[in-house]
Order: structure tokens, then C-alpha cells, then sequence
């Protein structure tokens, strides 16, 4: 991502003028790289080495300060060439040693996505994991990053993983990680696989240096881009071992994404999402911002093709809307949805009328119960029945679409929801489905009651 930014006259710099900030100082903890172009005949070497510094090692935001005089500036300036990643090939002698490695373990584990992950990666990736029956587990939010239906896919980590996959990780005396950072969400906070790991051997593949060896013990760190690295493994003509852990993952991870209905709920949304799986393409995007009701769709969703997985890793309300405003015009050969629940929804939700301007055909799926669902969560774990600012006092989602010109319907019972489905797919352009849900089932995996009581114990 390239930042650029408006800033004041070269001259008035300094004096507090109107919007003047500091960027070095504001931007400089979230990105990449901050500078200021004082001189327009330096502007194609700045956005240069913007572009370069973007794309390059670990991919992340860069910010360019525009001085508004500057760019009234009239000057004789050279084009730069189109920058390009730089290529960072695996190398052969850590190939060796990963291959001799995975020829001694017993229960090796691999932990994919993240930096530099494309759709060669994951077909890369995913042949040579069939072939030596390698289990492949998707880091935090990029459950894309192989194709669900691969005989070795294990499912995700995060929050509310399978257990039967978290001893799995445990068990591991291998983990191959490829492009994921092993960051707080998908370890645990630090606990599922701890920086020392005791007992387990890290091989960590990453194309920046900067992040090998930099929080975690790592016995084998290979700086490689992980399409190539991928390639690389799966050209590998010497015999590897072979293991069956990888079908008996797959196994249990069906196994955890088969929702059972459950009692005493009006609307089951483990069933809602069962449902979209038989009717939507596998191929569809799911968009989504953060909260609990998007632990539904992570549980119980089966993802295909990269990317069909738009989610935040840094857990930022809001992101599924424009989210899926995007994902909408730039593949409008595929089914999008929009995931939201009402708090989430709420923060961008005016993004209809974006969709709607430009012709999006998209389903935005509205959770409403009538809560910040992940803090009430959290205050009735802690502290029961003692609530603080977690009850929302919501529109009528439906008429609210239905005012920036979408097609909207509100839904409340479970066998209501398969109906209104054909009903909004049939539709072109943005459609709406209002879910109202009952706050008790606070998860699709606990409920506030069961909090309440663990809590006293």
C-alpha cells in the first residue's frame, strides 16, 4: 500500500498551520517507510523506492508527504521503470537440511500463509504436502492459503481452534512454518508454540530476515519468497518419507467443521453457514470485519480458491464492508459476502452507498444481536452478569439497505433463512440479509450461561 498524503507549503512548515502532523511521528510505528518529496524532480525516485520498499521482504504500507506547493512545482524528470519484487529463491544447501530434517521427524506439522503467499504457493505447496502427507494448517485468518479440499488441510489456528488440532501443534517435532510470522493470534498468545519451543524443531521460511530468528529459537531459517521456496520443494527429486497424519488432520478437521444443530436457538447460524455451503460456489469471497459472529464462518466455512478469505489479522471492526466493495468489482465473475455483525457493521456500513454507485453484486449478511458480541464475551468470562457499554440499541438494518437502494430482508428463524437466500440471490446488485440472533449463544461454541457458571467455579 501506498500512502499518499497532502501536507502545507514548504515555507509554513512548523508553525502549526491548518492540518499540519507530524507523518515521521504519526505513521512511522505502522509502516514501512515515511518521507517527505520536497523537490518534484526527486518524485519518480521516491515512488521508486516506495514501491520497492512495499513489495519487498515482509510486504507493508508505505507514506509519501506531499507539500502542497511542491506539487505545483514545473520540472524536467526521468520515469523509473516498473519496480518488481526482488526474486529470493530457497537455498539448495537448506533444502538439504529441510529434507533430511522431515526424513528424521515423527510428526511433522506445517504452518502456512502470510507474507508473499500467492495462488503458486499454495498449488506449489499443496502437491508437495499430498505427496509426503503433510499436515497443512492455516495461520491466523488465512484460511485461503491452500484449497480446504486438500486431502492434507488441517484447518485453522486463532481463536477457538479445533482442540483435537491444538495437541496436534503440541505433538509436533517438526514445524515447517512458510510465510506465516507465528504471530499472537495464530499461537495462542505465545503459548501454543512458545519462542523457545522446547522439544520441537523450527524450520521458519520468510522473505524478510528481519523476522527470522527475531522472536522465536529457530533451528533452520530459510529467507525465501514463499512461492519459490514452494516450487523449489516440490521439485525435490530425492525420496522423502511419506506420512499418514495428514489424512487423519483432514479427517478431524471435517469432522469440527460439521455444525450440529442446537437446542433452544431460534436462528442457528452453525446451520446458516452448513446451508450457504451447499448453495454459494466454492469459490465465493467471504468478507469479513471482526467480532464473535465471524467465528461461525471460520469454523464452520470451507474456503477455495486464493483469495476467497478477506479478514483482518489485526482485528479491525469495519474491514468487511469495503472489504467486500473491492472484492466485488475486481472479480465480478464470483459470488461475494459480506459478513458483519451489527457493532461491526456499523463502523463502515455507509459503504453501500459505495456499492450500490458502482454497480457491486454482492450479499452483505448483517449479525444483529444487539451487543459488542467479543467484549460482552470477555465481561461475562471476567465478570459476570456485570456489563459496561456492550449493549447496542440497533436500526432496522433491512430499511436502513433498503434506503441507500439496496434489496433487503430481515430473517429471525432458522428454516427462514434458506428461502431468503434464493430470494437475495436471484437479486443483482447489493443485497441485505438482517439476522437477528440471541446474544446468549455467544459463540458457536459456548454460551453466556456456560461463561457465567465456568466463571464461578
Amino acid at each position: 500500500m501506498i500512502l499518499f498524503v497532502g501536507d502545507v507549503a514548504r515555507g509554513d512548515r512548523d508553525r502549526e498551520g491548518f492540518q499540519e502532523i507530524d507523518f515521521s511521528a504519526m505513521f512511522g510505528p505502522l509502516c514501512k517507510w515515511v518521507a517527505r518529496i520536497d523537490d518534484a524532480a526527486r518524485i519518480p525516485e521516491y515512488v521508486s523506492r516506495a514501491y520497492s520498499t512495499a513489495i519487498s521482504g515482509r510486504p507493508g504500507p508505505v507514506v509519501l508527504v506531499l507539500p502542497e506547493d511542491m506539487l505545483k512545482d514545473e520540472v524536467e524528470a526521468l520515469d523509473r521503470p516498473r519496480v518488481c519484487s526482488p526474486p529470493q529463491a530457497a537455498d539448495p544447501l537448506a533444502m538439504t537440511t529441510l529434507m533430511d530434517l522431515l526424513k528424521d521427524a515423527c510428526s511433522p506439522v506445517a504452518i502456512v500463509g502470510g507474507a508473499g503467499w500467492d495462488a503458486g504457493a499454495s498449488h506449489y505447496f499443496t502437491e508437495f504436502a499430498e505427496r509426503i502427507g503433510l499436515p497443512v494448517i492455516a495461520a491466523f485468518r488465512r484460511q485461503d492459503a491452500v484449497a480446504n479440499t486438500s486431502s492434507v488441510y488441517a484447518g485453522n489456528l486463532g481463536y477457538g481452534p479445533n482442540p483435537k488440532l491444538v495437541e496436534r501443534v503440541k505433538n509436533a517435532d517438526l514445524l515447517l512454518v512458510v510465510g506465516a510470522r507465528l504471530g499472537e493470534a495464530t499461537t495462542d498468545g505465545y503459548t501454543l508454540i512458545t519462542p523457545e519451543h522446547s522439544g520441537q524443531t523450527l524450520v521458519h521460511v520468510h522473505p524478510d530476515p528481519n523476522e527470522l530468528g527475531r522472536v522465536y529459537r529457530t533451528e533452520l531459517p530459510i529467507c525465501a519468497d514463499p512461492h519459490e521456496f514452494s516450487e523449489f520443494a516440490v521439485s525435490w527429486e530425492d525420496e522423502v518419507i511419506a506420512f499418514s497424519d495428514g489424512e487423519k488432520a483432514h479427517a478431524e478437521w471435517l469432522e469440527w467443521t460439521t455444525a450440529q444443530p442446537r437446542e433452544g436457538v431460534a436462528l442457528d447460524l452453525g446451520q446458516v453457514v452448513m446451508h450457504m455451503r451447499d448453495v454459494l460456489p466454492a469459490d465465493s469471497i467471504i468478507c469479513n470485519g471482526a467480532g464473535n459472529f465471524s467465528g461461525w464462518w471460520h469454523r464452520y466455512w470451507h474456503y477455495a480458491a486464493l483469495p476467497s478469505q478477506l479478514a483482518p489479522t489485526n482485528g479491525s471492526m469495519g474491514y468487511g464492508m469495503p472489504a467486500g466493495v473491492a472484492a466485488a468489482l475486481r472479480f465480478p465473475e464470483r459470488e461475494v459476502v459480506v459478513v458483519a455483525g451489527d457493532g461491526d457493521f456499523l463502523m463502515n456500513g455507509q459503504e453501500m452507498a459505495t456499492a450500490v454507485r458502482y454497480g457491486a453484486d454482492m450479499l452483505i449478511i448483517v449479525v444483529d444481536n444487539a451487543s459488542y458480541g467479543t467484549i460482552r464475551m470477555h465481561q461475562e468470562r471476567d465478570y459476570p452478569e456485570r456489563l459496561s457499554g456492550t449493549e447496542l440499541l440497533n436500526p432496522d438494518f433491512a430499511a436502513l439497505a433498503r434506503a441507500f437502494g439496496a434489496w433487503a430482508e430481515t430473517v429471525e428463524r432458522t428454516e427462514e433463512f434458506a428461502p431468503a437466500l434464493e430470494r437475495a440471490r436471484a437479486q443483482k446488485g447489493v443485497k441485505l440479509l438482517h439476522l437477528k440472533t440471541d446474544v446468549e449463544f455467544i459463540t458457536a461454541g459456548t454460551t453466556i450461561t456456560k461463561l457465567r457458571e465456568q466463571s464461578r467455579r
